[in-house]
Parts: structure tokens; C-alpha cells; sequence
């Protein structure tokens, strides 16, 4: 009777892909074929799992993460992952890899778990035309569709990430994110702590906040797409605690805050390049927290924005700023000598009747007649001494 149900309990947890991973030689490939597979699988040594894309599945059940990987040198093909546990503390995720290096997911789709993938400690590896989605509970509880935790020299291109949390890089260096597409996501991309790090060429739609950068050094942003963030915050791109950020060539439109940075003294020296851009089109082009410092601002079109520079606390503009070259459809100086260069400054300031910066409920009545007829009186004679909050020595003209 014991041999009996020993033999019935190992016909029902017996597990045929993981058996065929353990039978498997080292760096040999095992091809799926169409059909459904039993997750929970452990991967510990090099090797290559290749399905047919949109037609080979393999399911969790429940508990833990569908697939772990423990060994260098993996590379996972065409399958559709599903069905993770919903443990936070354990970061249950539809792939977890955990100290390796040249790893490689390509052609998956991801969906129906905790995390998307957990990278932590991964080195040299690469995520690439995936689709990656999470359970759908409220945007709290859902996982990050991507957690990459000490992790570095990784490149995650061409992926669709949709409807999860966040995509957050912490602690990991010499990254690249490119090509990639990033739907109704809480913070699409949230790098803290992390260095060197390259974000080229993405599209950012519908995020609560498409970018977030806290305590960075040398992080370049070039060429992507930032539209329509919503929700809450509605933040196309924060920046706070960053040193040497480039932020270049992107188009930043139809965000309540296109761009938020923080300069309050402790990032006194943090330098930023914000050169080449297309802002417009948003509720505030410019939203500096306290004050406005060590900033390069140039050859951008800032243009058709409810406003373009706002300040919420005290604070001056610097002289540690650089604004030049700048087209502002707001300028209403002459270009006498045909350089398309202003004859006169840019200047933005800030008058008594800013009372929405600080309290969000009186912008329901901007543009009405009588925030019209403030807004005149302050600037033909303001109560109170405006403050310059920016100044564009040398704005670009452009001829009606």
C-alpha cells in the first residue's frame, strides 16, 4: 500500500519540462512544441528553451515564479508565461533571475503575474521584443514589470510594457533602455541610485509619471516620445538629486507637468542638459521645486503650454543657470536685424496673480474674465514686485 501511493503522489507532481531541464546536457537547446507546459520550472544550468511564439505556454501554478533561472548563459524563446504567485515580499514574477550574466528573453509574452521579470544581480543581458503585462488589480498592488536590482550592463529593447506599476532600476549601472513602448504604467521608468545609464528612443503614453530620476549621475535621454501622462501626478519627466543628466531631442507634450525639477541646495552642482526638445502642448513646460540652478537650457521649441515656467517655492534663477536660443511663443520682442535671434530677453515672471501654483482649485478659473483682468492689471501695474523666475537672454524669433 505505501509503494501505491508513493507511485500516485509522483504521477501527479511530476513535472515533464522540468524533468527534460534536468536531463539536458549543458548549453543544449530544448524545443517545445505547441501546447500547454507546467511552470514552477528551475533552470540551473546553460541552456536554451525555445517555443513557438503566441502558441507555446507555459503556466504557473500559483505560487512562486513560473520560471527561475540560476545559471548563466540562458536564453528563453517564444513562450507565453503565466499564472505567478502573489507573494510581494517574495517578488513572485512570471521570470526571476538571480546572479547571472549572459541571459537573453526574447519574442515572450508575459501576463497574469505578480512581477513581469525580476532581475536582480544580472549582468550582461538582454530583454528584447517581449510583452510584458501584469495582473490587473488596482495599480498599487500590482508588481513592476520590470525589477532590476543591482543589475548592470543589461540592454531592454524593442518590449512592450503595459498596465503595470513601475519599471524601476536601483543600484544598477550601464543600462540601456531602447525602442521600447510604455503603456498605462504608474512610473514607467524610476531610476534611483543607478549610473551611466542610457534611455533612447521609447514611447511613453498614459503613464501616472512617464520618467522619475532620484540620485543619478550620467544619464542620458534622448530621442524619445513623452505624451499624454495622467492621473494624479500627470508628470511627463521628474527630476530631483541628478548629476550630469542629458535630456535631449525628445518631444514632451499634453502632460500637466512636462518637466519637474527639484533644486533644492543639497543638489547644489547637479548639472542638467536640457538642449534640442520639443515641450508643448502641456498644463506647465518648466516646474522647478525651490530654486532654479545649475541648468543648460537651449535650442528648445516651448510652445502652445498653459504655461511655460512655474515655481512653487522660494527660490531665485541663478546664475549658475545657461538659457539661450530657445523659441518661446510667448516672446513679444522684434528681431531688427533679421539673426532670428530676439532683440530683447525672455523674461517670465512671476506675478501676484500666480495664485494656482499654489492652490491647484483656483486653476479651474484660469482664462475666465476675471482671472483675464488680473492677470492685466499685475502686469501693467503689479502690487507687488514680481519675481524672475527665467530669463532667455537670447530667444528665438520666429516671423508671423
Amino acid at each position: 500500500m505505501k509503494f501505491f501511493l508513493l507511485f500516485i503522489a509522483t504521477y501527479i507532481f511530476a513535472n515533464p519540462l522540468q524533468e527534460a531541464i534536468d536531463a539536458a546536457s549543458a548549453y543544449s537547446t530544448i524545443k517545445l512544441h505547441r501546447g500547454v507546459y507546467q511552470g514552477n520550472i528551475v533552470i540551473n544550468k546553460p541552456l536554451t528553451i525555445v517555443g513557438v511564439a503566441g502558441q507555446t505556454f507555459i503556466r504557473g501554478d500559483g505560487l512562486g515564479s513560473v520560471i527561475r533561472v540560476e545559471s548563466s548563459h540562458v536564453e528563453l524563446r517564444g513562450l507565453n508565461i503565466s499564472n505567478s504567485g502573489f507573494n510581494m515580499q517574495k517578488i513572485d514574477a512570471g521570470i526571476s533571475m538571480y546572479r547571472v550574466k549572459d541571459c537573453h528573453i526574447k519574442n515572450c509574452h508575459i501576463e497574469n503575474v505578480l512581477y513581469g521579470i525580476d532581475m536582480a544581480m544580472v549582468q550582461n543581458s538582454s530583454i528584447e521584443h517581449n510583452v510584458i503585462t501584469t495582473q490587473k488589480n488596482d495599480i498599487s498592488l500590482r508588481g513592476d514589470g520590470l525589477k532590476i536590482y543591482y543589475s548592470h550592463n543589461n540592454t531592454i529593447r524593442a518590449n512592450i510594457i503595459k498596465n503595470v506599476r513601475d519599471v524601476t532600476l536601483d543600484y544598477s549601472n550601464n543600462n540601456v533602455l531602447q525602442g521600447n513602448k510604455f503603456f498605462g504604467n504608474r512610473f514607467a521608468t524610476h531610476i534611483s541610485n543607478s549610473d551611466n545609464n542610457k534611455i533612447v528612443s521609447n514611447i511613453y503614453k498614459y503613464n501616472s509619471v512617464a520618467m522619475m530620476f532620484m540620485g543619478a549621475k550620467n544619464t542620458s535621454v534622448v530621442k524619445n516620445q513623452i505624451l499624454s501622462s495622467r492621473g494624479a501626478a500627470g508628470i511627463g519627466v521628474m527630476i530631483g538629486g541628478i548629476a550630469n543628466f542629458v535630456f535631449k531631442q525628445n518631444r514632451v507634450s499634453y502632460n500637466a507637468k512636462a518637466l519637474y525639477i527639484q533644486g533644492q541646495e543639497k543638489f547644489l552642482g547637479m548639472k542638467r542638459y536640457i538642449i534640442d526638445n520639443e515641450i508643448s502642448y502641456n498644463a506647465e513646460a518648466l516646474h522647478f521645486h525651490a530654486t532654479i540652478r545649475d541648468n543648460t537650457i537651449m535650442n528648445n521649441k516651448i510652445y502652445a503650454n498653459i504655461e511655460d515656467v512655474v515655481k512653487d517655492v522660494d527660490g531665485d534663477f541663478e546664475n549658475s543657470n545657461k538659457v539661450v536660443y530657445n523659441y518661446w511663443d510667448r516672446y513679444e520682442g522684434f528681431d531688427t536685424n533679421g539673426d532670428k535671434v530676439g532683440d530683447t530677453p525672455y523674461e517670465v515672471y512671476q506675478y501676484g496673480d500666480m495664485l494656482w501654483h499654489h492652490n491647484n482649485k483656483i486653476k479651474f478659473f484660469y482664462a475666465s474674465p476675471i482671472m483675464t483682468i488680473l492677470n492685466f492689471i499685475s502686469h501693467l501695474a503689479p502690487f507687488v514686485e514680481p519675481n524672475l523666475i527665467m530669463r532667455d537672454a537670447k530667444p528665438i524669433y520666429l516671423s508671423p
